[in-house]
């Protein structure tokens, strides 16, 4: 996304994160974990693309495109918002010292 599937929703993204009808959607470059039931679960990447479907239902449909690190395949692959989480969120990541 770098603000693709945010200009859908037309939301003006300057965070890691943000809220659409109770869930939290990351931005293109955050860093995630793989935490579904697949080949893939444990695996890290980073967010090439965010794509959001709006509709009619209680919860948008949101999806990602994440380059994996230590997978066999190079291509990017697509994931639900539900199937990732952030490697290190935003409020840990501001207590790091560099």
């Amino acid at each position: 996304m770098k603000n693709a599937g945010c200009k859908a929703l037309g939301i003006q993204l300057k965070r890691k994160e943000f809220n659409v009808h109770g869930i939290t959607v990351f931005a293109a470059g955050s860093r995630v974990y793989v935490t579904s039931y697949s080949p893939f679960r444990g695996l890290r990447g980073t967010i090439q693309a965010v794509n959001t479907i709006a509709s009619d239902l209680e919860e948008p449909f949101c999806f990602y495109l994440i380059t994996l690190e230590g997978a066999h395949i190079q291509e990017p692959i697509w994931f639900e918002y539900d199937e990732v989480e952030l490697v290190a969120p935003p409020s840990v990541a501001l207590y790091e010292r560099g």
